[in-house]
């Protein structure tokens, strides 16, 4: 796809505008690597100069602090902030709100101080400032509902960007009884994506995919990788794969005009 990499650029006397921050989940999961290319796609459609760090990227830590080794999270994000410093890194941009989080509220004690954005809001700003413009295409009429991600509703405050660019597809956005503020987690968050489940009668993810069918959408939309694949795990565990989609949201609006 051409992507530069920092080091690639640096070598050049270049600076990007933006680093593109891939996250473990948009680097090696397969289903979470379509996500990444979605929004390399737009913003190359919207003609951003933009690179990302490639091998020397290295996990933010987040896995490991919510687990609470705080030990490894320091060892990882000082890692991280020498590299981000040494390339004089000032805004960076991630799909993932887990690394959004991380990297903008945890980060700074440490000495890595950024201008950090979810790409819901960076995508939201290139829409605002006419660099990108988004056609409803393929979704028109589609009821679409959202599914807020932890870390970036209310660990964030981030609702309404999101939401602004769904709406611009010409869809019927249908909210779950819990949204917003009231969100339900989708069970990943806090590490738990990577153990196993503890005692109860129903996992987290199966109950927050039955809010999801309780409004009868077409489309199941995510901004954050963890939440992608449990959504998707729970549309399966309802065998409701081949009528619901679970897509991320740069996946709808690259999907929409076909690019």
């Amino acid at each position: 796809m051409d992507v530069p990499t920092m080091a690639e650029m640096m070598a050049q006397g270049k600076q990007p505008e933006v680093l593109f921050w891939v996250g473990c989940a948009g680097s090696f999961d397969d289903r979470a690597k379509k996500i990444s290319k979605a929004f390399v796609k737009l913003l190359q459609k919207a003609n951003v100069d933009f690179a990302v760090l490639g091998t020397e990227e290295s996990c933010t830590g987040d896995p490991a602090k919510r687990a609470g080794n705080e030990f490894l999270f320091q060892m990882q994000a000082m890692t991280n902030i020498e590299v981000l410093n040494a390339y004089e890194v000032k805004k960076i941009v991630t799909a993932c709100p887990h690394c959004f989080n991380t990297l903008k509220n945890e980060y700074p004690e440490l000495g890595g101080n950024y201008k950090v954005m979810h790409h819901t809001e960076f995508l939201k700003s290139l829409l605002d400032e006419g660099r990108l413009t988004i056609e409803g295409g393929a979704f028109k009429g589609k009821r679409i509902t959202f599914h807020d991600p932890c870390y970036l509703g209310r660990a964030n405050s981030i609702y309404e960007a999101p939401r602004d660019l769904i709406k611009k597809l010409d869809v019927a956005l249908v909210e779950m009884k819990r949204c917003k503020i009231n969100a339900l987690c989708c069970g990943a968050g806090g590490a738990q994506m990577f153990k196993d489940s503890e005692k109860g009668d129903k996992e987290i993810f199966v109950e927050r995919t039955e809010e999801a069918l309780e409004r009868s959408p077409d489309i199941i939309a995510t901004g954050c990788p963890f939440c992608n694949t449990m959504m998707t795990d729970g549309v399966k565990n309802k065998e409701k794969e081949n009528s619901i989609k679970v897509l991320d949201i740069a996946e709808l609006i690259a999907n929409a005009e076909d690019l």
